[in-house]
């Protein structure tokens, strides 16, 4: 199961580093908990509007990539954009 959830992450960071200008800043740690997996993004400080987007569009696009995907594992995914 845990095989699973890296593959999310991978998919987040994947996501996250074709929006921003300094890909090898990116960062997603991971931590699960029993019911619930929360993915904390951290970027550069010059890309966080990028990851934000105007009114949090994009950043809700993001969550709701991931929910849909971790609604396949039975899993409920959280995404946290940390400063």
């Amino acid at each position: 199961m845990a095989s699973d959830f890296s593959n999310l992450r991978d998919l987040i960071e994947f996501m996250s580093k074709a929006l921003v200008d300094f890909p090898d800043d990116v960062d997603v740690k991971e931590v699960v908990h029993e019911q619930t997996t929360k993915f904390e993004l951290r970027v550069n400080k010059q890309d966080l509007g990028k990851v934000i987007g105007k009114q949090g569009r994009t950043a809700r696009s993001l969550r709701t990539i991931l929910m849909a995907a971790s609604t396949k594992l039975d899993r409920r995914s959280v995404l946290d954009i940390i400063e």
